[in-house]
């Protein structure tokens, strides 16, 4: 028996043993607010309908049913019941869009973020995704994963803004690059047509408002070539921030000192794609993550230091690595985070790889 059926009936149970100038029929109204609360419609007119019932057995116990006072106390609570029921009802219509927004929201998600599998050729991966905006599971980062022949290719990004604001401008980047990923021999050519991609779509895509200017939307992100039988990674940064290389305990940032402008703004400067290449040897690790991470702050408005925690979880499987940072992140804020947020750990596998590095440049 619910909490609150209980309660009305043991009202006229208690008013037997009250003296007659004490009366608890008024209190009928708490059960009957707790049942509008936490049940459904039909047991919140149950609800009302046991409590109209205690109240008229109530008056019968005092032979009073039919005074001025029992009937006024009936008239009250029964126009208090409708009440309650048209509220219930609302909310129940409330939650049932509610449920549909979530439902539409997880297959925009899957369609936009379609989750990364935990093994790509030569290299294992687990990632998590934390959307600033309550209810949403989407917002302004992003990341996608494709299979090249011999590579696997991945591009993490974050659009200009956050929330739900930003999901056009992260769906043109993920088509774009899911296009061009497996159609472009060299890592140069694919960030080349995923530019001009990018800003044509942003062009017409008439989107922006009668108070922005040209320039105003942009995504800033790193795109990033494994190749499977070579120890290295390629990098092209789009004006992201600097991936973390683990190996061993040495974390080193996969600094670009002269990065291309952010995805969009390419028209504004004249840009060579030129990949820079660093050495990923089996059981190094590559940390990518977007500003939601680094940029979090706890009470004192101190910035979390990811590179001091990756340092001290450097031994940690990529799945345990992102479960630790996710956890402490939170314990970090303390409460829900003021940016969207996307965190991805890669662990180079032992396979066989060939020792020749066409590339230009490796990471000491």
């Amino acid at each position: 028996m619910p909490l609150w059926a209980a309660l009305i009936a043991a009202i006229p149970v208690a008013d037997w043993f009250l003296p007659p100038n004490i009366h608890l029929a008024h209190l009928l109204v708490i059960p009957l607010a707790l049942a509008a609360a936490f049940a459904d419609t039909r047991r919140t007119a149950a609800t009302a309908l046991l409590a109209l019932a205690a109240l008229i057995a109530a008056g019968a116990e005092r032979h009073a049913l039919t005074t001025e006072n029992v009937l006024v106390q009936m008239l009250s609570l029964v126009l208090f019941s409708t009440l309650l029921l048209i509220v219930t009802r609302v909310r129940e219509q409330h939650q049932r869009q509610l449920a549909v927004v979530r439902r539409v929201s997880e297959a925009a998600q899957s369609v936009l973020l379609r989750p990364l599998p935990r093994r790509a050729g030569s290299v294992s991966l687990a990632s998590t995704y934390v959307a600033a905006e309550t209810e949403a599971r989407i917002g302004g980062d992003l990341y996608a994963l494709v299979r090249a022949p011999g590579a696997t290719r991945l591009i993490i990004g974050d659009a200009r803004g956050k929330g739900l604001g930003a999901i056009a401008d992260i769906e043109t980047v993920l088509g774009a690059f899911r296009f061009n990923a497996h159609g472009h021999s060299t890592l140069s050519g694919l960030a080349s047509a995923l530019e001009s991609d990018v800003r044509w779509d942003l062009d017409q895509s008439h989107r922006r408002g009668p108070d922005e200017w040209p320039g105003e939307h942009f995504v800033t992100a790193a795109v990033l070539e494994i190749p499977d039988d070579q120890s290295c990674t390629r990098l092209i940064s789009f004006g992201h921030l600097p991936p973390l290389l683990l190996h061993g305990k040495q974390v080193t940032p996969l600094e670009v000192s002269v990065p291309a402008p952010p995805l969009g703004l390419g028209a504004l400067a004249e840009t060579e794609y030129a990949p820079l290449t660093f050495r990923f040897t089996p059981g190094d690790r590559l940390v990518l993550y977007t500003d939601g991470v680094t940029e979090a702050r706890d009470c004192m408005g101190s910035f979390y230091p990811l590179v001091e925690r990756v340092t001290a979880w450097a031994d940690q499987r990529p799945d345990e690595l992102v479960r630790r940072i996710g956890a402490d992140l939170r314990a970090h804020t303390g409460g829900p985070l003021a940016d969207d947020m996307a965190l991805i750990v890669l662990q180079r596998e032992g396979a066989h790889v060939r020792a020749r590095i066409p590339e230009n440049r490796w990471a000491s």
